[in-house]
């Protein structure tokens, strides 16, 4: 029983309805493994007591024949998703002792799904970051090695980086993640998962600390498309309180798995492709993919996105201000961390809350965002980047006219050693470049691990359709994974 943890999602389920073990010891299993790999630091927040009496619960469900869609299944939880009476911090000393009394409605389907929370998983402070080192708890680390050097700390990406580090190193067995400009897809590749976020308004933003508000959306990370699906199926869905969800029915996406793509139209940005600066493992694994859409007969279809090399300025322009709004609640009053006992006037308290209580990474963009928000600023930053977004946007929609999905790599590279990061916030923004333009256009995008770079690292490809059609991409991307015979699975796990 010691493995359960190495289980998919689909194989525990049936396992668990026909008996062969208890959703106690597959909870037990993996708090095991938890404690075995505190080292990752992926947690930081346990949930355990509750689990194993949620596990309870779901065996007396199953026992009873009335098993849910999710019954039984450990998972964990981003930390941005507000979990009742349960620390939500989002990664930030600001909400360090934060105990939500409500749950998030992500987090409350799946537990009405049957689901169990293990606990809450490390992330960038406030989702900002790409590499999992902006976290007030510390750095998270993958449970992958490099080739070339064993005793490198890699990153699992970010900021989802706590939810991809704990699947990949069956901590979890599936995790949410959200992205804003590729938070879930880009840790996903770095990890060897699979990483999908839907269409912008599919799931609630209802519980999820705010960033940028108009990019923000909960998703998926899992092992593979299945449980990605199962899962993501399960989040999906119109919610009242939030007013940027969709209400559209739930598409099945399980259903979508194991279709053909004979006669599927799939586009490639072939002038990127040929780009000099993109690297030949990197183009390699575009081309494989590409061998294999043609081989199950899809047709591929050379596309143009002319403003998508504007993508990277874009976002650093409007993610910083809805940052710089969003987080301006935070003033020591209300909740979060208060400096109040430092403090004898209402200035020195907004002034040193927000300087304690922010980190490096937030205070860089919440000053950007003010910036491109002020007075005499406003129409030359903040509004064109508002209509070249827009430029983006309609090159995506014009293309979808004519084709089913787009693929494209996820990383310009494969993970890097935490010790050796470039300071330079310029050059660690460059990791999102593949992604940025996507979630700018709200589009429904997921990556899939295609291959191994030369250090034996993984590597993601994105498949992206268009909007509110997640089956087309669930049903490619199935395609392509069942013609991947690499196992992407980090050795000594």
């Amino acid at each position: 029983m010691s493995t359960l943890n190495k289980l998919s999602i689909s194989q525990a389920l049936l396992g668990l309805r026909a008996k062969e073990f208890s959703s106690k010891e597959l909870v037990l299993s993996h708090i095991n493994q938890i404690e075995k790999h505190r080292d990752l630091n992926c947690y930081i927040a346990d949930n355990f007591e509750a689990a194993l009496a949620s596990a309870d619960i779901s065996d007396q469900k199953i026992s009873a024949g009335n098993a849910r869609k999710l019954e039984g299944i450990p998972i964990g939880m981003k930390d941005l998703f507000c979990t009742k009476n349960l620390r939500t911090t989002a990664g930030s000393k600001m909400l360090g002792n934060f105990f939500p009394p409500y749950e998030s409605t992500v987090s409350q389907k799946l537990l009405d799904d049957g689901a169990i929370t293990l606990g809450k998983l490390n992330m960038d402070e406030f989702a900002m970051g790409s590499s999992n080192i902006t976290s007030y708890f510390g750095k998270c680390i993958s449970p992958w090695k490099s080739a070339k050097d064993s005793k490198a700390e890699l990153t699992p990406g970010g900021s989802s980086g706590g939810s991809a580090s704990a699947v990949s190193a069956f901590l979890a067995m599936g995790a949410t993640a959200s992205d804003t400009g590729g938070s879930i897809r880009q840790p996903a590749s770095f990890t060897g998962l699979v990483g999908a976020k839907p269409t912008y308004g599919r799931c609630s933003r209802y519980g999820m600390v705010s960033f940028s508000s108009s990019l923000d959306q909960a998703g998926i990370i899992a092992r593979n498309v299945e449980d990605t699906a199962l899962l993501l199926e399960s989040i999906m869905g119109f919610d009242e309180k939030d007013s940027t969800s969709i209400n559209l029915p739930v598409p099945s996406l399980t259903s979508a798995l194991n279709k053909s793509i004979k006669g599927k139209k799939i586009g490639v940005i072939y002038d990127l492709l040929n780009e000099d600066s993109i690297s030949k493992e990197i183009k390699d694994m575009w081309n494989k993919t590409i061998e294999i859409c043609k081989s199950e007969g899809a047709e591929i279809i050379d596309i143009k996105v002319p403003h998508m090399k504007y993508s990277l300025p874009i976002y650093y322009i409007l993610a910083p201000a809805e940052a710089s709004a969003n987080l301006a609640r935070y003033d020591g009053v209300r909740y979060g961390y208060s400096a109040s006992q430092n403090t004898t006037n209402l200035d020195d308290l907004y002034t040193l809350s927000r300087t304690e209580g922010f980190g490096a990474e937030v205070k860089r963009r919440i000053m950007i965002g003010t910036y491109v928000l002020s007075s005499g600023f406003m129409d030359a930053y903040y509004l064109k980047a508002q209509k070249v977004r827009r430029l983006i946007a309609n090159d995506f929609y014009d293309n979808f006219k004519s084709i089913d999905a787009i693929i494209l790599p996820t990383t310009p590279k494969a993970a890097f050693d935490l010790n050796k990061i470039d300071n330079d916030p310029v050059n660690m923004y460059l990791n999102d470049i593949f992604t940025i333009g996507i979630s700018l256009a709200g589009l429904p995008a997921m990556s899939i691990p295609v291959s191994l770079s030369a250090d034996g690292l993984p590597l993601g490809m994105q498949v992206v359709s268009k909007s509110f059609d997640e089956e087309t991409m669930f049903t490619i991307a199935s395609a392509i994974e069942k013609a991947v015979s690499t196992k992407f699975i980090p050795g000594g796990f």
